[in-house]
């Protein structure tokens, strides 16, 4: 699978880890340009190469923003058209400045990601474990028992697609519902945030079936 990734701090560069090691090819970019991600480049490996933001949004089937959420706005929108991309930021008022609809409750930072891609398919994911427990979590029950990963969309075929890249890096997807309902069960302040929680133990936090 070509997966790219915009965003190359902690949680885009454990992506793109987990993903090269996976098999996938990997386009990683950030806003300063390729040849600031040359080390990073060497250090994964021959299966990920560094790119712009357009470049990486072109490139992936699926596409992962990991990015400050207050850069929402700076997205390549029309090379995202028609792509699952994976909403992996948070809403943070003290780093991305407030924003009223946010501070109300009235929508979630993923829909406001959706309202920003009209064309792109949003799946909120990789937003609630820890960068270094996403690194090192995978696979490390063996496949009886994984940590589960929250996964909320509206968009049934990219949840599908999200799921299925999620189980490939070692975790088990559980499907917290929409970008509306869902988005709020694993934002930040909420039970499941950084609780890092087996499968089975985050479907009953958050309130789903098995």
């Amino acid at each position: 699978m070509r997966i790219g990734l915009i965003g190359a701090g902690h949680i885009g560069s454990t992506l793109a880890y987990l993903c090269a090691e996976a098999g996938d090819e990997v386009a990683i970019a950030n806003r300063h340009g390729p040849d600031t991600l040359r080390d990073l480049e060497l250090d994964l490996g021959r299966h990920v190469h560094a790119a712009t933001p357009d470049e990486a949004a072109r490139f992936g089937e699926i596409v992962v923003l990991a990015v400050p959420f207050g850069q929402y706005r700076d997205l390549p929108a029309a090379e995202l058209n028609g792509k699952t991309v994976i909403d992996a930021s948070n809403y943070y008022p003290q780093r991305d400045g407030r924003f009223a609809e946010l501070e109300d409750g009235h929508v979630t930072s993923s829909e406001l990601v959706q309202w920003e891609l009209p064309g792109a398919h949003v799946v909120k994911a990789f937003n609630a474990m820890r960068w270094d427990h996403l690194r090192s979590y995978g696979h490390s029950a063996g496949a009886n028992r994984r940590y589960g990963i929250p996964v909320s969309a509206d968009d049934s075929d990219a949840k599908w697609k999200v799921f299925d890249l999620v189980e490939q890096l070692g975790f088990e997807p559980v499907d917290a519902g929409g970008l509306a309902d869902g988005g709020r069960k694993h934002q930040p302040g909420t039970p499941v945030y950084t609780a890092d929680l087996w499968a089975e133990d985050l479907r009953e936090r958050i309130g789903v079936d098995a």
